[in-house]
């Protein structure tokens, strides 16, 4: 399902102009990068999941066509962990 597929989807079911469901999920897009990016703090949506941010520490890594080794700095990357409930929906429980 595609951002597009999305917002036809609510236009269909709550029947609000096309217009502004997109801006309203593209403004819930913005807010959650910014959430990350910026302010460095984890989104929670009860009942649906949390959009968190993961730390990977820095490692040592192999360039096998040079035959070097590289190191790769310690970043953070966001990760979306689904809610227990949800999961419990798809497993079918």
């Amino acid at each position: 399902m595609t951002k597009a597929d999305i917002i036809e989807e609510i236009v269909g079911s709550t029947g609000i102009a096309r217009k502004d469901v997109s801006a309203t999920v593209e403004a819930f897009m913005e807010v959650i990068k910014k959430s990350l990016l910026e302010d460095k703090e984890n989104v929670y949506l009860r009942g649906f999941g949390s959009f968190i941010i993961k730390h990977r520490a820095e490692k040592t890594a192999r360039n096998i066509s040079k035959n070097t080794t590289i190191v790769i700095a310690a970043h953070d990357f966001p990760s979306f962990k689904p809610a227990k409930s949800f999961v419990s929906k798809m497993k079918g429980e």
